[in-house]
């Protein structure tokens, strides 16, 4: 019986494998799976087909600088999620001698990082990025195997199809997006007598955290369903996520979730979370509403069981919690409500499941136009340069909203998806500034974490950078600043390599930048890179639309009750000078709202002292009539009339006024009731009925306990 080419090609390879490999007499190389011999055998089969030569060396021509940046940019989310990744996985294999590369779809390299050593090795194959390593371009490796077969691949010495290449050992793991499209791959080169046995489950196990962490922050607005055939592999790399839209639709979902419901990305978003896990939506927000929820077990529509816990991202959820399940017109009206309906609704508190590093959402620009034309127009200006790579520069007072608006526009950009990262120039030692914008290498200096650290820039890549209080960054670390942006590449603190780094910058000052310049203070080539548009935002005092602002701010503190402003209250916001803009005013409707714990209304009781001393402060600089703030007297009649008095003291009144019809009752007597009425609707404060009356404590007592005529 004759052999068939491919055992008996297989035969030969394992002839002349090695048994062992360095100084670890456990790797000794082994085939991971039954099909692994077949599936190296066809990729030689199609390197044959291609008339690919074993021996001649392969093209290692690296792509044009340019066009190397434009296939990183092509593929920003990509690294933007994989490369910090990358960093991690290089650290549990550097006593390898091994590197770690990620490609993109086409099996171009578009970074690399690795130990030193064999870097110097690996670039006479060309390990490098720009590099294409295609099975078409480099015959069987794990990379081009992995692009061709879309699984997990190991492709070991002389398994390589290129003799030149068959020094080396490589573990490879393609990664989807969360559409479930395949994007790229990461890998694990380095030479075959570093082979261990653990590699290839670090290089899986890394790209389902690429694909997790992906998932998770492309999902906005969305629940999350994290589920497994197996309860206790929940909450690991292990387990699915699915993303479901608040009308029930399935959105996304990473691929351990499409192998487990053996479905394709395009099958996936045909379905709905009803039709394939068996359960409404609506019982699904309930459930997982509750502090106390624990994992559902649902039914797949082949029969098999699977446990399931939720997530919830964005607001609204609680609304459709409330959805009856026997009407998915009103899921479908809730979803399709206009933006400006789903804006009145309260943020809520997100749920005690939701993921640990998860922020509440960043308002959008139409969000900020509440009423004032200013804000109307800096909204205005600010959407005509959005994605067109014009760096913003947001001027105002502390307190104004500046960085509110920096997420507004990072939220309506291209570069939602990526990350925000905010830096305070001023609140960060001028010795350290450096580090935490650059980044650092291990050892870079006394002190340091010995890792090193990536910096806040780097952190950046692919999203936008803050630069708050820019007019505070020490002058020496402004040319470097300035370079990294012109260059678009950043070299940690201790480092020779220059990373590449794509982020839009906005910064923000309070400081008036041009006296800046003047005084020497301020890089002006810094400062014409940083205001490519500058806008002016104005102080809440200069605001007209304080009220419809203080009435969103309450929504958003009050998290679904029902509470309202006193109309004292509202006259004292609107006396207040603001020093602290936004800022204070959400602080002092914060306090307010704890202070008032289960009362309806907010009244001057609730507000703290500070902010009241602002606005009688102001009310002092500006008189205005004192009794029209006052509740009105009833006229009480008493069977013992007493001499009124000449007038009234302290303001509370004249005799004119106070006296009842037919001389009944005296100044003293309307005085008595008033001052006893206000103080049993003050529940016996007698500081907080003096505040209602605008009288003095002293003077509550007096109009209390004192007899008319008494000596005051």
């Amino acid at each position: 019986m004759t052999a068939s080419p491919t055992a008996t090609r297989a035969a030969q390879r394992d002839s002349r494998r090695p048994s062992g490999f360095g100084h670890s007499a456990t790797s000794v190389w082994l085939p991971p799976d039954p099909g692994h011999v077949d599936t190296i055998a066809q990729s030689h089969e199609r390197c044959a087909s291609l008339r690919l030569s074993p021996i001649r060396p392969p093209d290692h021509t690296p792509l044009m600088r340019s066009d190397l940046a434009v296939a990183r940019e092509r593929n920003r989310c990509l690294s933007l999620h994989a490369v910090p990744v990358m960093e991690m996985l290089l650290e549990q294999i550097l006593a390898t001698q091994s590197m770690v590369l990620l490609t993109d779809v086409q099996g171009t390299v578009l970074h690399s990082i690795g130990h030193d050593d064999f870097l110097t090795r690996a670039s006479k194959v060309a390990l490098a990025p720009g590099v294409n390593w295609s099975e078409s371009s480099k015959g069987t490796n794990a990379i081009g195997t992995a692009l061709v077969t879309e699984t997990p691949t190991i492709v070991h010495a002389d398994e390589h199809f290129v003799h030149a290449n068959q020094f080396l050992t490589c573990s490879s793991s393609p990664i989807f997006d969360p559409r479930g499209n395949l994007v790229g791959v990461l890998d694990v080169s380095g030479d075959h007598h570093s082979f261990h046995v653990h590699t290839m489950g670090l290089v899986k196990m890394s790209a389902r955290m690429i694909q997790n962490h992906w998932l998770i922050e492309d999902s906005h607005q969305t629940l999350r369903l994290h589920f497994h055939l197996r309860r206790d592999y929940l909450g690991t790399l292990m387990e699915g996520i699915v993303s479901v839209g608040q009308d029930g639709k399935l959105l996304a979902a990473n691929r351990a979730a499409l192998d487990m419901l053996r479905l394709s990305g395009a099958a996936l978003r045909m379905n709905t979370v009803t039709g394939l896990f068996g359960v409404s939506l609506g019982a699904l927000v309930d459930h997982f509403g509750s502090t106390l929820s624990t994992p559902l077990e649902l039914s797949l529509p082949d029969g098999r069981q699977i446990h399931a816990n939720a997530r919830f991202n964005g607001t609204g959820w609680h609304q459709l919690g409330r959805a009856r399940d026997d009407q998915p017109e009103a899921l479908a009206h809730e979803a399709a409500r206009e933006p400006a309906a789903r804006d009145a609704l309260p943020d809520t508190a997100r749920e005690p499941t939701a993921h640990p590093n998860a922020v509440p959402p960043s308002p959008s620009l139409r969000q900020l136009q509440t009423g004032d034309a200013r804000m109307d127009d800096v909204v205005t200006r600010v959407k005509r340069v959005l994605d067109r790579d014009i760096p913003v520069l947001i001027q105002g007072e502390t307190g104004t909203g500046k960085e509110m608006l920096a997420r507004a526009i990072h939220q309506g950009s291209r570069r939602a998806s990526g990350p925000f990262i905010a830096v305070n120039c001023a609140s960060i030692p001028e010795t350290l500034i450096e580090s935490e914008l650059f980044g650092y290498e291990e050892g870079a200096f006394t002190g340091a974490r010995r890792k090193g650290a990536v910096g806040k820039v780097l952190q950046a890549h692919g999203g936008t950078l803050f630069l708050d209080e820019i007019g505070d960054m020490p002058l020496g670390l402004q040319a470097r600043l300035l370079r990294v942006l012109q260059e678009r590449e950043v070299t940690p603190l201790g480092g020779t390599r220059a990373l590449p780094v794509d982020v839009s910058v906005i910064s923000a000052t309070h400081q008036p930048l041009r006296e800046l310049i003047d005084r020497k203070q301020f890089r002006e080539d810094l400062y014409y890179r940083l205001n490519g548009l500058v806008v002016q935002l104005p102080a809440l005092r200069e605001r007209t639309d304080l009220l419809a602002l203080t009435e969103k701010l309450l929504k958003r503190e009050c998290r679904g009750r029902l509470l309202r402003l006193d109309a004292e209250v509202l006259r004292l916001m609107q006396a207040c000078r603001w020093p602290g803009n936004i800022r204070q005013l959400a602080t002092v409707l914060r306090t307010a709202v704890a202070m008032a714990g289960d009362d309806a209304v907010i009244t001057v009781d609730h507000l703290s002292e500070d902010f009241l001393q602002d606005a009688r402060r102001t009310l002092d600089e500006e008189p205005a009539p004192v009794a029209a703030s006052r509740p009105p007297v009833s006229m009480a009649q008493h069977a013992e009339p007493r001499p009124s008095d000449a007038a009234a003291p302290d303001g509370l009144g004249s005799a004119q006024v106070g006296e009842a019809p037919g001389g009944r009752s005296t100044l003293h007597q309307l005085e008595h009731d008033t001052v006893r009425r206000a103080l049993a609707e003050a529940g016996g404060n007698i500081s907080v009925a003096a505040r209602r009356l605008g009288i003095s404590r002293n003077t509550i007592y007096r109009k209390l306990y004192w007899p008319p005529g008494a000596g005051r």
